[in-house]
């Protein structure tokens, strides 16, 4: 919000009806959310945030000319305000000027590089000026802007032959092919079912089997393909590696405890901690688990040898590294170990009363139930988890997940209605994965309750999410999916 804030009227009016208004905006209300944010700017004319907020309104209504005047309007003061630059870019991207809207997108990511919006923005302006191209009326090129990025664009193209328009098939033969490293992991997700994966893909093999038929008429080789890739699905799933905003949370945990410890002489223990806490974050993060993990245990015994008196934070220190340990058993498939861990983090988090602490705790402790198919005990510690949420990746993420336990349960509209929170809070942040993953939630939970034209209409989305992001596995397996759901609609 603005510097000016209060200037004119009462500061808590202006903020009763931003909040109102914001309300309104995520129940879908977009009209009266914009009379809203207008009688707000009556009272404090100008605030940058009211003005992008209004903008985001007129986009939803397809207002893209109103959008435009109050993202440009945002930018007035600060030609770098980046929620400014953010909207003016969608504004243009709903105008159909996609080549000034990808000119903002890459102002706004050269700004704040960290923030996927810009990413996913020029993702999908550089789409949608490739599906453009040869259609000469929606080129509205002129002297503005930074033109080498449409140079780039240009050379991906060239580099990039295969059209998302078009469906690929991939021969089986070359599905099964692996790295030892995906072989590892998919032994310990599958567990038993591996076993039968491993049978399925011989079969394949026998191209005599593959050209029979079933007793109803099926070909053999569309029953065995359409087998694997539930298998692969299930196994790609239950990869959980650790969560962008988990990652994210836990480095901002760290550099809270170093903002602490600043002024402390050289010598100071919390220094050495969070040194080799860094070290050891680095090693389970570029994928050396096994020397973070050896890190990890060699620094956990050390700070138990340490008085409380010596390292004050002792407490929040150790559930750090049971965390770490954790996280690392977990990676190398020793689920027991990495529950024992992961529970005496809790433990600490809950006797410190480290509201952070606890949510890190209770993430890894469902992802764990998850991993091991303990699909119920997953839920309830997740579904505990759901007030100390802060962020929205981390509400698109844990919905989804609870709502993926659901499914394998087969309670169909709990299932469905997560995914619909999931898909909630991702459209709010505007993260296309998670809006893809939510959406094929929604749609497989509404197609189990026979609900086909939901499931359809979700599906579709979801696809329109995999074409953005490049995602032609997720696209192909969609569209499949898509045809199958659309024959039950007619029938």
């Amino acid at each position: 919000m603005s510097d000016n804030e209060g200037e004119q009227g009462p500061k808590s009016t202006f903020s009763t009806y931003m909040a109102e208004a914001e309300q309104l905006f995520h129940k879908g209300e977009y009209s009266k959310a914009v009379e809203g944010y207008s009688t707000a700017l009556l009272l404090q004319p100008g605030d940058r945030n009211c003005l992008v907020a209004r903008s985001r309104c007129y986009v939803k209504m397809g207002e893209a000319e109103n959008a435009l005047k109050d993202a440009e309007a945002s930018l007035k003061e600060d030609k770098s305000f980046f929620k400014g630059l953010y909207q003016k870019a969608e504004a243009l991207y709903t105008m159909g000027d996609f080549e000034f809207a990808l000119v903002f997108y890459h102002r706004g990511h050269k700004l704040r590089p960290e923030l996927q919006e810009f990413r996913l923005g020029i993702q999908k302006a550089e789409e949608a000026i490739s599906n453009s191209v040869g259609s000469p009326s929606s080129v509205k090129l002129e002297n503005k802007g930074d033109p080498s990025f449409f140079h780039k664009v240009d050379e991906r193209k060239k580099a990039r032959p295969k059209s998302l328009t078009h469906l690929l098939k991939k021969d089986p033969s070359e599905q099964s092919q692996k790295t030892p490293k995906s072989e590892r992991t998919a032994k310990q997700l599958l567990g038993e079912l591996y076993t039968d994966k491993e049978y399925l893909e011989k079969l394949l093999k026998d191209e005599d089997l593959i050209r029979g038929k079933t007793r109803t008429g099926e070909r053999l080789q569309d029953v065995i393909m359409s087998c694997i890739s539930y298998l692969d699905t299930r196994t790609e799933f239950w990869r959980q590696q650790k969560p962008i905003y988990a990652r994210e949370r836990d480095r901002k945990l760290l550099q809270q405890q170093w903002n602490r410890t600043r002024n402390r002489p050289p010598s100071d223990p919390n220094l050495c901690v969070l040194k080799n806490l860094e070290e050891i974050d680095t090693e389970l993060t570029a994928g050396n688990t096994k020397n973070g993990l050896k890190k990890a245990r060699v620094v956990l015994k050390t700070v138990k040898g340490w008085s409380d008196k010596a390292l004050p934070n002792k407490s929040e220190v150790l559930g750090n590294l049971y965390s770490c340990i954790g996280n690392a058993l977990m990676d190398l498939g020793n689920m027991d170990k990495a529950l024992e861990n992961h529970f005496k983090d809790l433990e600490l988090a809950q006797q410190g009363k480290l509201m952070d602490s606890k949510s890190r705790a209770l993430d890894n402790i469902g992802r764990v139930y998850a991993r091991i198919g303990k699909f119920q005990q997953a839920i309830k510690v997740w579904e505990e988890k759901i007030p100390l949420v802060q962020g929205g990746l981390e509400k698109a993420w844990l919905f989804h997940e609870i709502g993926r336990c659901y499914l394998e349960l087969k309670r169909h509209t709990k299932a469905r209605d997560y995914g619909i929170h999931s898909l909630s809070a991702a459209d709010d942040i505007g993260d296309a994965k998670w809006q893809l993953n939510a959406s094929v939630l929604v749609a497989q939970a509404e197609l189990k309750l026979g609900n086909y034209k939901s499931s359809v209409l979700h599906f579709e989305k979801a696809l329109n999410q995999a074409k953005l992001l490049q995602d032609d596995d997720a696209r192909d397996a969609i569209q499949k999916a898509l045809r199958e759901t659309s024959e039950q609609v007619f029938q």
